[in-house]
């Protein structure tokens, strides 16, 4: 018997042994292409040699040093790193590290506290963010997130958290609207929010640039983003861009945020800045939000005990000089294109399948009932779940999840292969999702 607290107590896993590139492989030596990264984490595939020997080599010098007392150089180092190629605006950007993206949305959420406090104004305690978002699973995390089902139990403990629609162009974008036109519209909610909430009162807008777990690797609509960065502007709201599943290369670019022509205040990191090697995550300040603080209290009012933990940031560093050795951004880019299209060819054509969405090595199919009315399975066949027991015994880890359409109804499978992904490996990952599909789908038809 397990003494482990699992996802799922009644739950049988099979013991992983071996990682191996774009492999994972079990006690029993069974064989799965992890086509999903985990969760988006594993972006250098497993075991690189030279991460493990970044690690091993700090381990060799010290593991701790609590940062009450000193800083160490890989933290140093990769706080610069970041910053070189932060968006425009963090020239000057402080990094703070710490262990999970949850840790690090609650830590972006004070950090935007304390600015507005250290600039005088102490009226502004509300937060505003979009339906069906993820930020994280730690109390002021899953307050600012948008999936009902998942906030549900723990509601009378969340704070109340301003909230508007999600950019959601396969299901919202009208008929007679263009792209440019729906996405100024979507934005245009958070100006709405602002002023019902009173626009002295709100400290900051929380957005993933590409939504992640929750809605689907879902790319904003054109203009979107600007339209957002003005409102925010102009009422004096903080913008905090969470990065943690879309950054650090998934989507094409080191911060996906670049890719919309605008720089927010706050960014938060994860997954991808160490590639599951370690745990780790960072929240990163604006120089706007850092002269604030310095001319302030000069003070970070937020400490964390393993805070720029030496040999997660050291395994981190070695992550970022990997894929800049390797060229895996460009790569990130030609292998999504390669992809993008093999998906479309195989899917695209397939009743079920409505929205085949994502950008660089970050897509989602979106799964319907009917096609053309963009009706989603009924929640009670468990859809979702059915599709990643099956594609697991394919050999092929996915990350399906539902509720992408009202927080009940709507499944997707996300995928988010490592960025060194083969084009053997991509043809693999087709063919295994195509057989899945033929598996699973007649019985969902009998069963309606």
């Amino acid at each position: 018997m397990t003494a482990l607290l699992h996802r799922d107590l009644k739950s049988d896993l099979p013991i992983v042994v071996k990682g191996e590139g774009s492999y994972l492989f079990d006690a029993e030596n069974n064989k799965y292409l992890d086509a999903c990264g985990g969760a988006a984490v594993a972006s250098l595939g497993h075991s690189h040699p030279k991460v493990i020997k970044a690690i091993k080599a700090q381990l060799d010098d010290f593991s701790f040093a609590h940062t009450g007392f000193f800083t160490n150089k890989p933290a140093e180092q990769l706080a610069l790193k970041l910053q070189l190629s932060a968006p425009k605006g963090f020239e000057n950007a402080r990094t703070m590290f710490l262990g999970s993206g949850s840790e690090a949305m609650e830590a972006a959420l004070k950090l935007a506290r304390q600015y507005h406090l250290e600039n005088g104004e102490a009226n502004r305690t509300n937060f505003i963010s979009r339906n069906l978002a993820y930020h994280g699973n730690t109390l002021a995390a899953l307050a600012v997130g948008g999936h009902p089902e998942r906030r549900k139990p723990f509601l009378p403990l969340l704070l109340s958290v301003g909230r508007i629609p999600a950019c959601y162009p396969y299901r919202e974008q009208q008929d007679s609207e263009s792209e440019q036109e729906y996405g100024i519209r979507a934005a245009n909610y958070l100006e709405a929010e602002i002023l019902r909430l009173g626009a002295e009162t709100v400290a900051a807008f929380t957005v993933e640039p590409v939504s992640g777990a929750a809605l689907g690797s879902v790319v904003a609509a054109k203009g979107y983003f600007k339209r957002i960065r003005e409102i925010c502007d102009k009422y004096g709201v903080l913008l905090i861009a969470d990065e943690v599943m879309c950054g650090m290369g998934r989507t094409g670019t080191m911060f996906a945020i670049e890719q919309e022509g605008i720089s927010p205040d706050i960014i938060t990191m994860a997954k991808g800045l160490a590639a599951g090697y370690q745990p780790l995550a960072a929240v990163m300040a604006s120089n706007k939000v850092v002269n604030v603080i310095l001319s302030g209290s000069g003070k970070l009012w937020n400490g964390h005990t393993y805070m720029s933990h030496a040999v997660a940031c050291a395994g981190a560093l070695a992550v970022l000089n990997v894929i800049e050795e390797e060229n895996l951004i460009e790569n990130v880019n030609i292998q999504g294109e390669k992809l993008a299209k093999a998906l479309r060819q195989e899917f695209s054509n397939r009743d079920y399948i409505g929205d085949i969405r994502g950008r660089g090595l970050f897509w989602s199919l979106e799964l319907v009932q009917n096609k053309e009315t963009k009706q989603p399975f009924d929640a009670s066949l468990g859809l979702a779940a059915r599709f990643k027991s099956k594609a697991f015994e394919n050999g092929l880890l996915t990350y399906p999840a539902s509720g992408c359409v009202d927080g009940k109804l709507g499944d997707h499978i996300l995928l988010a292969p490592p960025y060194n992904v083969s084009d053997a490996e991509i043809s693999e990952i087709i063919e295994k999702l195509a057989i899945t599909f033929d598996q699973i789908m007649p019985v969902l038809a009998s069963e309606g």
